[in-house]
């Protein structure tokens, strides 16, 4: 029933609804895990990836369907310029949904601080052990989980960014080489610590939401699109695989085409890294 919900064909045609979809779908898990399994002592200590678990299968009809509905357009469409028109518009639906995802996040981070500890305990751990790891203890202790270095600069902080974002980009793919939908792991846990980064950045206020999400979404925008290319290159790969549409003239073509789509989201990924070092910071 939920597949339902939003049709891929459509979802192309007016993107901006999949904001809401993707509020709707974050806000039921959220919900979920804090009144059924927050109650249970066993569970609750798994609350950050059961978020990311429920999140991940509401969307994965949709997912799936749209990356079906992406590897026919390679089969029907010859041009390569086309393509990535095409292909596009499937970006910008996941995007927007992904864009609810965050914003029903940091929501309920903010709006049920009392629960946040436990609800994105694995994100908040996360999160400081990216931004504090000489004081990892108190970083997560300060932000309700039980229980660095200064900002790095310049080239070497590029590289550094760089690196990791094509660490993410090459699982993001081979999830969904192995499973056309299994990318949506990788981008919803990216989207859960995005909203706990932004919940500790607007320090329990929710007049402070906007700013946060501003301070985060600058690189983050280009990064996860990134991120939705490269599981969307992989996807269609794993899709003609399973419907035997890796033969004769199409296989060079959807090869091809899925090439061309890793290849621009690493140069994504390249002005994303930029843009976290050099523009954010001036910024905020």
């Amino acid at each position: 029933m939920i597949e339902l919900l939003m049709k891929p064909k459509h979802a192309e045609r007016r993107p901006w609804e999949m904001f809401f979809v993707g509020l709707f779908w974050a806000s039921i898990s959220f919900l979920l895990v804090t009144f059924v399994f927050g109650n249970d002592s066993v569970l609750r200590d798994g609350n950050g990836l059961l978020l990311v678990i429920f999140t991940v299968i509401c969307c994965l009809p949709f997912m799936y369907y749209i990356i079906k509905l992406e590897e026919g357009k390679d089969i029907e469409i010859s041009d390569s310029g086309m393509l990535i028109k095409e292909h596009s518009k499937a970006i910008r639906a996941l995007m927007w949904m992904f864009f609810g995802f965050v914003i029903a996040f940091s929501f309920w981070y903010l709006v049920l601080p009392d629960v946040a500890g436990e609800n994105f305990n694995f994100q908040i751990k996360t999160f400081c052990a990216i931004n504090s790891p000489s004081s990892y203890d108190y970083c997560v202790e300060k932000n309700g989980v039980p229980v660095g270095t200064g900002n790095a600069a310049g080239t070497g902080a590029v590289l550094g960014i760089f690196a990791n974002n094509i660490y993410v980009l090459i699982f993001t793919i081979l999830f969904s080489l192995v499973f056309g939908a299994g990318a949506m792991f990788i981008l919803v846990w990216n989207a859960s610590v995005i909203a706990a980064a932004i919940g500790i950045f607007a320090k329990g206020s929710l007049v402070n939401l906007p700013l946060g999400v501003l301070r985060y979404m600058i690189h983050g925008i280009p990064e996860i699109g990134a991120y939705f290319i490269g599981a969307l290159a992989g996807g269609i790969i794993s899709v003609a695989v399973i419907r035997k549409d890796l033969r004769g003239e199409g296989t060079w073509r959807i090869l091809q085409d899925s090439l061309l789509m890793i290849i621009i989201a690493i140069m994504v990924l390249i002005v994303a890294a930029l843009m976290e070092v050099y523009l954010t910071p001036l910024l905020f």
